[in-house]
């Protein structure tokens, strides 16, 4: 592709801008630690939203998106819509709780909810677990994707992508800091969002494609348009919609998606002035991420099966894209050489908004668990806050190099999306759970995080696999395993969870007084609690703890109110897309009365405005 000039001042212009922005607040964010990953806990609720769906904008998530569109239909996509349900737990129950527990990291959890040397031991490494190799898993295929854009539309091999994205987020990422980070995610926000919503209108028009009502009537499209899988294909049915609906959303670890919250999203309800905006943040962030943001993705996708039916169609139109390389998730960025000069350039600056805001983020994370909860924990303790400022723009550099390694060798968003999820099976009932059951323990975390990481192993690259669970051999032909394929992630699940509640039993308590000093900064209430509740030498407090309402079963059913608002605005704008209106309408009723009923409990229950 050659650009016009109109699209090369657009990409500079935008790059010069993100730059300008980290060298600005460089020499604020790099006074202490405080600053350089939580800007010193000031951020609004709307700065610290737009940030979370800027992150998760990603260059991966359109091709991921495409993946699955051209795979499994429109209805594959409830492998990641289920985790709203994760979301919203999250805004509604553990958002307050996580600004008042007031660590600096979700890994410094470990040293206030449990003691000794497991809560140590988890907390140096699962900051290494989760800050470094997850993390640069995560990053590299997001770095992925930059690198089939580079290809595809601009001609660039995999190394040169790499070299000229990386370097620029780098930079910024390793002078700004968070406060960096956040505020070039602001601007980044409207530059991705406006080229998703321009292209997906542009690509739906041209003659190829014939406009919307063509394209819904197509013979490559009619198969893929439904919301919900085919319920008579049972295979189809349990696979993509009642496993991530029913077990996937509570039970697994996956970035951005934490059961409990935690990650880049327990960062920045940290970074909140108060539990309010922390509460606001999250809920702004799930209402944008699930509600508004899909369909430009997904009318790309469907648009091109029209175009590129099957890979052999993509290879033949760009046949200098290294096979390795070759997949469905190809097609979007394949669909974005049809763009005109100008569009072209704020869609491929919206790519590298993309791009930037969600690397930059996982850097900024990662450091962070590097510098407070391994370096500064394990290494020395009597650090300055200079030189652990100096240990995070170091390892931000290090953790953007390992992750382009891994990108060059990797082959489509997809793998690393199912291997990830796989390996957090069967952890995440343990963080929905730590914060309201006393006898949760360090060794149960330890136990399922291994169990899960081995078992996830052994089913998954392992002959154990081929023996155990239904597969296809060359030519499509299946051969029967003991399970079906959609067995193997509730079976991770259903050990893992067997193995830590095994060993929560078997292992002591943590000591009363580590428990009472959780129980005091937090004060999670229920009677999950009560046991160590009474413990408390002061009368007064156990009598203020127990007059008080507690807030959790409001919140689950602020959760499935806010699941009800989330989801009708989601299948509403499906639906007036595919011509539905009637069913639009219904849905739009149902926004109505669910929006109502929220806000009326969250009145109720105290959930005051924001400040």
């Amino acid at each position: 592709m050659t650009l016009a000039t109109l699209d090369w001042v657009l990409i500079i212009s935008f790059f010069t801008l993100v730059l300008t922005i980290g060298i600005v607040v460089s020499k604020k964010s790099g006074k202490n630690t405080s600053e350089y990953f939580l800007s010193n806990r000031s951020m609004p609720w709307w700065l610290l939203g737009f940030s979370m769906v800027a992150t998760t904008f990603s260059t991966d998530t359109p091709n991921l998106v495409t993946d699955i569109v051209r795979n499994n239909g429109v209805s594959g996509n409830w492998v990641w819509w289920a985790f709203l349900l994760t979301g919203l737990l999250t805004v509604f129950v553990y958002a307050k709780l996580w600004r008042k527990s007031n660590v600096s990291t979700d890994m410094e959890f470990y040293d206030l909810r449990y003691g000794g040397k497991p809560a140590h031991f988890l907390r140096g490494f699962r900051s290494v677990y989760l800050g470094v190799v997850f993390n640069i898993m995560a990053m590299a295929a997001v770095t992925l994707a930059a690198i089939k854009i580079g290809q595809v539309m601009l001609g660039l091999s995999p190394v040169e992508t790499v070299l000229i994205a990386g370097t620029i987020t780098v930079i910024f990422s390793a002078l700004g800091g968070f406060r960096g980070v956040v505020y070039t995610d602001f601007v980044l926000f409207f530059v991705a969002i406006a080229g998703a919503i321009g292209a997906a209108y542009y690509l739906v028009n041209i003659p190829e494609i014939g406009g919307l009502s063509k394209l819904i009537e197509h013979e490559n499209v009619v198969g893929k348009l439904s919301i919900f899988p085919d319920f008579s294909d049972t295979e189809a049915l349990i696979g993509i919609f009642i496993i991530p609906l029913a077990v996937q959303w509570w039970s697994a670890w996956y970035p951005g998606a934490e059961p409990g919250g935690g990650g880049y999203i327990a960062q920045r309800m940290l970074a909140a002035k108060n539990e309010n905006h922390a509460i606001g943040a999250t809920f702004f962030f799930n209402i944008m991420h699930y509600a508004l943001r899909p369909w430009p993705w997904i009318l790309v996708a469907l648009a091109s099966l029209v175009l590129y039916p099957d890979l052999a169609s993509i290879q033949q139109a760009f046949p200098n894209v290294e096979e390795s390389k070759l997949g469905h998730d190809l097609a979007y960025s394949a669909m974005l050489t049809k763009l005109p000069a100008g569009l072209l350039g704020l869609v491929l600056a919206s790519l590298g908004a993309a791009y930037m805001s969600t690397i930059s983020t996982h850097l900024n994370w990662g450091s962070s668990y590097i510098v407070n909860d391994f370096y500064k924990q394990q290494v020395n303790k009597k650090a300055s806050e200079r030189e652990l400022v100096n240990v995070g723009r170091l390892s931000t550099i290090v953790l953007m190099f390992f992750s382009a390694l891994l990108a060059l060798v990797l082959t489509n968003a997809l793998q690393l999306f199912d291997i990830i999820l796989m390996f957090g099976a069967g952890t995440g009932l343990i963080f929905i759970l730590r914060w309201f059951w006393w006898r949760i323990n360090a060794w149960s975390e330890i136990s399922a995080m291994f169990a899960s990481g081995v078992i996830s192993i052994l089913l998954n690259f392992t002959s154990l696999s081929t023996l155990l669970f239904d597969h296809k051999i060359d030519g499509g032909n299946l051969v029967e395993g003991v399970f079906p394929a959609w067995a193997k992630f509730p079976l991770v699940v259903l050990i893992t969870t067997i193995i830590w509640v095994i060993v929560t039993f078997l292992t002591k308590p943590e000591k009363e007084e580590t428990l009472r000093e959780f129980y005091k900064q937090t004060t999670p209430g229920g009677p999950g609690w009560k046991k160590v509740l009474n413990t408390f030498s002061d009368p007064a407090f156990i009598k203020k703890e127990n007059s008080k309402k507690w807030s959790v079963p409001s919140g689950i059913l602020a959760m499935v109110f806010g699941c009800i608002l989330v989801y009708s605005c989601m299948f509403a704008t499906g639906n007036i897309l595919y011509g539905n209106y009637n069913i639009a309408l219904g849905l739009i009723v149902l926004i109505i009365i669910s929006s109502l009923l929220l806000i009326r409990l969250w009145k109720k229950n105290k959930l005051s405005a924001l400040d």
